[in-house]
């Protein structure tokens, strides 16, 4: 195996014109990974995202080949994928306010160049999701908010009209499941490649708590702070320890990591049904 690219959780490999992408217990806030694990982190993310492929596979087809053919000391946590072509966008999809967006939105009162109805506070429920497309930064760097009119001038009008219909299908089906399981999505960040026949592929994750919000619906309470299923709990505390955001990140206390670890958890159970 040759490896391509280590990104801030996911390593690259290629393999007999093959990709392995295998997800690592690296926690990355604000674009920083942060220098202590999270134990069983990859191998959560890698289970909830093949339960997610199969739910969403009549949507759109994805990058994954096989979970079980992969090298032996990645077992658990690699997925054999196609090669593609990576579209240069991160296709966010938004139906309630918090983080980023909520920050662009008290700026602008728009995000992504979406106008959002005044009055809005932090975790409110938006009147319609909407798609709100980032740049896709490399490595220590940080996404920035584009407009739909900057990812049609990227990848052309037609493209740009397919990543954000997919995109919001994507998230409906999504938050759609979940809510029957009692869980809120708040917000989540797809990508895509595009096949040699220029078909556009999900790639990477999806509906994962790296990739997504998720929010116990019956503690959902506009208004504030909101008990999170994904790594809010780290962004918080890394905050609130005064760190400037830059390199290097701190290390993270036990009892956060462990509290991480069963949110994680308690994430893929409630939403595929079954144990860890």
């Amino acid at each position: 195996m040759k490896l391509l690219h280590s990104g801030k959780v996911r390593d690259v490999y290629e393999d007999r014109g093959d990709i392995i992408l295998v997800a690592s217990d690296r926690m990355s806030v604000y674009d920083v990974i942060l220098p202590t694990p999270i134990p069983d982190k990859g191998k959560i993310l890698t289970r909830l995202s093949l339960w997610w492929f199969e739910q969403l596979a009549d949507i759109v087809p994805n990058h994954v080949i096989s979970a079980t053919d992969v090298p032996a000391e990645f077992a658990g946590r690699a997925v054999r994928c196609r090669m593609l072509d990576m579209v240069q966008v991160e296709c966010i999809a938004r139906g309630y306010l918090a983080g980023l967006g909520l920050k662009e939105y008290q700026a602008r009162g728009s995000v992504s160049g979406v106008a959002l109805p005044p009055g809005l506070v932090e975790g409110s429920k938006l009147p319609e999701p909407v798609f709100t497309p980032t740049t896709k930064a490399q490595l220590g760097a940080h996404d920035e908010f584009i407009t739909f009119g900057d990812v049609a001038a990227q990848e052309g009008a037609e493209a740009a009209e397919e990543l954000r219909r997919i995109t919001l299908e994507v998230y409906r089906r999504g938050s759609e499941l979940a809510a029957e399981r009692g869980v809120v999505v708040a917000d989540t960040k797809l990508e895509f490649g595009r096949a040699a026949d220029g078909t556009l592929v999900l790639a990477d994750e999806v509906l994962t708590s790296d990739s997504s919000r998720f929010w116990p619906a019956d503690r959902w309470k506009p208004g504030g702070p909101q008990y999170a299923f994904d790594k809010q709990l780290v962004r918080d505390w890394a905050t609130g320890t005064g760190w400037d955001k830059k390199e290097p990140g701190p290390e993270v206390p036990a009892e956060i990591v462990e509290l991480t670890r069963a949110r994680y958890i308690e994430a893929y159970e409630r939403i595929t049904g079954t144990s860890w």
